[in-house]
């Protein structure tokens, strides 16, 4: 019978499990979004906004309300990933190699992770507050992200090469949260190997954050100015 040790692959020894747990956890973000697009949604159903605006709150103060939650929300998750990550590669790194400076070689994964996430529940407030149906709103997001896989096959094979096409789609929506955690298949082969093949760049990188801090105030501006020229 063929079985696989992870233990001896070294996945779960600092510091790659911070790259390892928070690119896969990173797809749970799906789930997650149900929440936040729950949120809204009921609020229109339940014309929970027109009686927070008769209590005397303005529109401004619910976007911003919606954008604390989400805030807090976020980062409770990442919270519980950091306790998580950390947890599993304590357990696992061998106590010679446990020193503080080892534990937290890393964790910008997790700073990537919280502004990934956040940045996902801020387009799903600007979603929500667009669509205003939940099932609607969701299906909505999911051709979204379909769309954009379209057009990158168009600009990869039929428009442009590889290089070009990856740096125009890193300022679209979906790819500017996938480029802020890179795929950890490659660094796992490369843990056992010297070869050239697996020298890559696995890194954080500061304007990947930024174009994703730039779409995070899009979606909530225009959120805003969504709810500001609509009737409730």
């Amino acid at each position: 019978m063929f079985v696989i040790d992870l233990s001896e692959t070294k996945i779960f020894h600092f510091p790659y499990i911070w790259h390892i747990t928070t690119f896969f956890i990173a797809f749970f973000k799906f789930f997650f979004a149900i929440v936040v697009v729950s949120m809204i949604g009921n609020e229109y159903s339940h014309r929970t906004l027109k009686q927070n605006l008769i209590d005397g709150l303005s529109k401004k103060e619910i976007i911003l309300s919606k954008f604390y939650f989400i805030l807090a929300y976020t980062t409770l998750v990442t919270l519980l990933v950091f306790i998580i990550t950390a947890s599993i590669g304590i357990a696992n790194t061998p106590s010679a190699d446990l020193y503080l400076d080892t534990i937290f070689q890393g964790t910008e994964f997790i700073l990537a992770y919280f502004v990934k996430l956040l940045t996902f529940f801020s387009l799903c407030l600007f979603v929500g507050v667009l669509i205003k149906r939940s099932a609607f709103a969701l299906g909505f997001l999911f051709v979204m992200f379909i769309a954009e896989l379209i057009l990158y096959g168009l600009f990869r094979f039929k428009w442009y090469n590889y290089e070009t096409s990856n740096e125009i789609m890193q300022f679209f929506p979906f790819t500017t949260m996938w480029n802020l955690i890179d795929e950890p298949f490659t660094r796992m082969g490369s843990i056992h190997s010297t070869e050239e093949f697996f020298v890559t760049d696995f890194n954080v990188y500061w304007y990947e954050v930024a174009i994703a801090i730039v779409w995070l105030i899009i979606y909530i501006t225009a959120s805003y100015q969504i709810l500001k020229r609509r009737d409730l």
